[in-house]
């Protein structure tokens, strides 16, 4: 607590220093978002990095089709999802991804199929925070510490977590309502 309060009355800080105030509220939410989680700041800003440096290399390798296509980082561990029109373009974007430096593992989650419609992403966002929200109100689990992504009803989750932690968040997302499937890509801790 007494580090969430510490990042709070930097960003207070901050603020009042001369220079884009814009700045300062996003470095301090950054902040706060590191404090609440398991990965050190390194790999945290490590997993951004990641995210925008996959986003680059799949617009340059394959432009037409990276529309479709999400990056999630965890913990140097990538979650591809979205939808690509092909095959071959699938594998592609997975071997771009397994290039970007300090990537451990690549879970190739892209469908073969059309985009999807702004419903069904609606939907996906909808179920995302619903379960987001049903992990928060849990005391049982971490929930600031679990990333959720949903794709087409199917729920990921991310994070580390302890075994009993890992089984009681997927049975929360399991139970949430519009969620067809869940996929646990949780990494183990003591």
């Amino acid at each position: 607590m007494n580090k969430l309060i510490h990042i709070a009355l930097v960003g207070v800080a901050l603020s009042q220093l001369h220079g884009c105030a814009a700045v300062a509220v996003g470095g301090a939410a950054t902040g706060t978002a590191v404090a609440l989680d398991r990965r050190t700041a390194g790999v945290f800003v490590g997993d951004q990095e990641i995210e925008l440096r996959a986003m680059n290399r799949l617009r340059e390798a394959i432009p037409e089709n990276t529309g479709n296509i999400s990056v999630t980082s965890y913990n140097r561990q990538v979650l591809l999802t979205g939808q690509v029109p092909d095959e071959p373009t699938r594998s592609r974007a997975a071997e771009v991804v397994k290039g970007v430096p300090d990537v451990r593992t690549v879970f190739n989650e892209l469908g073969i199929s059309g985009v999807t419609s702004f419903t069904a992403r609606a939907n996906d966002t909808t179920i995302t925070g619903n379960v987001k929200a049903r992990l928060l109100r849990d005391e049982r689990v971490p929930g600031t510490k679990i990333k959720v992504v949903t794709e087409s009803g199917v729920v990921y989750l991310m994070g580390l977590v302890t075994p009993a932690e890992a089984g009681i968040a997927a049975d929360i997302a399991r139970t949430s309502s519009g969620v067809t499937k869940v996929v646990t890509l949780f990494e183990t801790i003591d």
